[in-house]
């Protein structure tokens, strides 16, 4: 069997929650969370968290990371073009600071959870009532750059909670629709490979 064609950019996890008050209101709080195993700008993590995603420049939307250079290249060209990200004016004036720790837990059969820590905070991400795994593959058309075959193992989750030092964020997920599976806005993303054709 020949092996998939192209050059693999990236390779790794990005669980994230896209959460709203209101269904039909704007997104009130975006995590995107990356767990990088191979990249041009080698191993890393990055949690991309915009408290205040309609408000830019402001000191609670940031970037937490251990690899600056591999941070900045996934916000520019790939977390940019996400759907619950691009044009969101919290993308404008991202703050960068260092990440101290990651921290997994649980498992992605009922509750998993995520704790990163730096820059004085501890976020918490904790994904519930999870359901059943699928692998796809987003064809160029699909994907969200325009410019990649995205192949991934995504799972829903019906519940999610995200709290810094604690205190609960706000928002909950909502239903989505990916490539004809029912999920909601708060997933798992793993052995996520972008490849260049």
């Amino acid at each position: 069997m020949p092996a998939y064609p192209g050059t693999v950019d990236w390779s790794g996890e990005n669980p994230g929650m896209y959460l709203k008050d209101d269904p039909d209101g704007p997104f009130v709080t975006l995590l995107s969370f990356f767990r990088v195993v191979l990249s041009p700008h080698g191993r890393g993590h990055a949690l991309l968290m915009l408290r205040r995603p309609q408000d830019a420049g402001h000191a609670e939307n940031v970037c937490l990371t251990d690899n600056e250079p591999l941070a900045r290249w996934l916000v520019a060209d790939y977390a940019s073009n996400f759907g619950a990200f691009k044009g969101t004016p919290g993308m404008q004036g991202l703050r960068y600071a260092s990440l101290d720790s990651v921290a997994t837990s649980g498992d992605a059969a009922s509750t998993y959870t995520e704790t990163v820590t730096g820059d004085g905070l501890e976020v918490a991400m904790s994904w519930s009532e999870i359901g059943q795994p699928f692998a796809l593959e987003l064809p160029l058309s699909h994907s969200a750059t325009g410019k990649h075959i995205m192949l991934s193992l995504f799972a829903g989750a019906g519940k999610a909670l995200a709290t810094v030092n604690g205190a609960a964020l706000p928002g909950k997920p909502i239903p989505r629709d990916m490539v004809g599976k029912p999920i909601t806005s708060a997933f798992l993303a793993f052995s996520e490979t972008w490849i260049r054709p």
